[in-house]
């Protein structure tokens, strides 16, 4: 896989198919593989799909030291560059939809359409930053971080329809790892208010009404502070790439392959 360097890092990417770039950006703890490897191919067919581990995921190394929103972007940036730097349809699920808000901000020379899904625009929520440090407290005991974390990631009908058996090992794969620590450390300190005006690229901000780590209404105001976006909504929990995967990629498809 192609790695490439990004101020203090060395990304390590994925690339699926060939054509028109559409990179997509993963959320807390979970790499690109395990966030979007499910969909890539579904988007695969004429587009060149770029999956990208930020720091703190699969092999992307760096110094290890504090993570900052606008270093992660840099990676997200060095990866588009690196792949010719022509504007990508560029799709942030989480943490990535703050990062992806980021790159368009600065650098909107190489955005052309913006996809931020179950995102946030700053730490002035009280819900958000106790359920972040909460979690965050759950280091030292990896079951109940395990457990925690996917009770909040999933709505309580998905969670009753997958079996036990496979609830287990989603828990199992949630896991205090240094680098979803250093994330959720990022996750209460990330402010992207004042970069939201300067977004031109055409947006659609995807919302999960059933989602109890980031709830609904952070959503909503990405919409209210982006003016050229429009806005959708799915009844999902917050990891909705899982719940409702054929009507996320029917959302993202229909709006970025639109002329």
């Amino acid at each position: 896989m192609p790695i490439v360097s990004a101020g203090d890092a060395r990304v390590d990417y994925q690339v699926r198919g060939s054509g028109t770039g559409l990179l997509f950006v993963h959320g807390t703890g979970f790499g690109a593989e395990g966030t979007w490897g499910h969909l890539a191919d579904a988007f695969a067919d004429g587009r060149s799909v770029l999956l990208p581990d930020l720091s703190g995921c699969g092999a992307t190394e760096d110094d290890g030291t504090e993570l900052t929103v606008e270093r992660l972007a840099a990676q997200v940036i060095g990866v588009i560059e690196d792949n010719g730097g022509e504007p990508v349809d560029l799709v942030g699920f989480s943490l990535g939809s703050v990062v992806s808000a980021t790159v368009a901000a600065t650098r909107p020379d190489l955005v052309r359409r913006l996809v931020l899904t179950a995102g946030w625009a700053g730490p002035e929520d009280e819900y958000l930053r106790n359920l972040m440090t909460v979690w965050r407290s759950l280091a030292g005991d990896a079951d109940a971080f395990g457990r925690f974390g996917t009770m909040t990631a999933f709505s309580r009908t998905f969670l009753n329809t997958v079996g036990r058996e496979q609830l287990e090992g989603i828990i199992q794969g949630n896991q205090p790892s240094e680098g979803a620590l250093r994330h959720i450390d990022l996750n209460l300190r990330a402010d992207i208010r004042g970069l939201l005006p300067r977004i031109k690229s055409e947006t659609l901000v995807i919302g999960c009404t059933l989602d109890a780590t980031v709830p609904v209404e952070h959503s909503r105001e990405l919409h209210a502070a982006i003016a050229n976006s429009s806005y959708a909504e799915l009844e999902s929990g917050h990891v909705v790439v899982y719940e409702k995967p054929a009507e996320f990629v029917k959302l993202v498809r229909d709006f970025i392959d639109k002329p």
